[in-house]
């Protein structure tokens, strides 16, 4: 009970900071604030936020070209490219789906590695239904059975779209960047560092200058930014050090039943009993892909704190 404790409050706040995002992307969005602009403010404030936390602790960007190179295409694929995309599709969908479509992260995840890792090129029988169910969980989610409007299909498969480059990400996250040296706070920094960079290229190019959106989107944003891009970064490693991985990941869980209780209860947004089952099987299937034994070792043995493989 006494280690329950220790790191329950983390995983709480780290599942409502992460379920609340899709509401406040909503709130940005909804006020005008084009999709692209979003990301970079999202991805801007993260990076100053970690970038703060890296001087104060002292540590320094390293210059392994290498490493920025790996950096800047894991910022694509967990950054750039999907937080645009979830901007649009919450242009035209709801936050609720939004955040059930992100839950099939971990599929997406498992089939990238499957197509991508060597060690992971045969997943097993239990691992393969698991992505079927989940990918059933989607379509119920949709309610596919009664079709979508032109603009709600777009911003679903947007959604999905951007759960599936979080899933490229992750994998090429483990192949090629798991067993740096670098502290989990330098990978961040220069990750969500090169995410805006990206975007402070495309953003003005694209949608134009940036305009006052209001006091409500303007928090919004410092919110999604600050805490969501960048200490939520640190909160998960300090959860993992704390509970240890299968833990941690075990916020995969939480995630959507946050966004869906947060878009109905303060964006007054119709929650179907589709969303519900779809999101419980996503959520059975996310359980059904995890491997059942993790080889890992807990960052708390590790002093910098690198990020486990498994």
């Amino acid at each position: 009970m006494v280690e329950v404790r220790r790191w329950l409050p983390g995983f709480v706040a780290l599942s409502v900071i992460w379920g609340a995002s899709f509401a406040l992307i909503k709130v940005a969005v909804d006020a005008g604030v084009p999709p692209v602009w979003v990301a970079l403010w999202r991805c801007l404030l993260g990076a100053v936020t970690l970038w703060v936390v890296l001087l104060l602790r002292g540590e320094r960007a390293p210059r392994d070209r290498a490493l920025w190179g790996h950096s800047a295409v894991v910022a694509v694929l967990l950054n750039t490219v999907p937080f645009t995309l979830f901007s649009f599709g919450e242009t035209r969908v709801s936050s609720v789906l939004a955040g059930v479509m992100n839950a099939t992260t971990p599929l997406f995840t498992l089939l990238f590695a499957v197509l991508t890792v060597p060690e992971e090129r045969h997943p097993g029988a239990r691992r393969l239904a698991g992505l079927g169910l989940g990918f059933l969980g989607v379509l119920t989610v949709l309610g596919v059975w009664r079709g979508l409007g032109a603009g709600a299909t777009a911003g679903a498969l947007a959604c999905l779209a951007a759960a599936g480059c979080y899933g490229a990400g992750f994998a090429y996250l483990r192949r090629f960047l798991s067993g740096r040296p670098e502290s989990v706070t330098t990978l961040s920094a220069l990750q969500i560092g090169c995410a805006a960079a990206e975007l402070a290229l495309i953003a003005p190019v694209t949608a134009g200058a940036p305009h006052w959106p209001g006091h409500a989107a303007s928090a919004a944003l410092l919110v999604l930014g600050a805490l969501g891009t960048g200490l939520a970064y640190l909160l998960n490693l300090g959860l993992v050090r704390s509970a240890g991985t299968a833990v941690a990941s075990a916020v995969t869980y939480v995630t959507p039943l946050w966004s869906t209780v947060l878009g109905a209860a303060f964006l007054h947004e119709p929650v179907g009993w589709n969303a519900l089952a779809g999101g419980a099987l996503v959520i059975a299937a996310v359980a059904l892909t995890r491997p059942r034994r993790a080889r890992t070792v807990e960052p708390a043995e590790d002093p910098k704190g690198r990020q486990p493989v498994g």
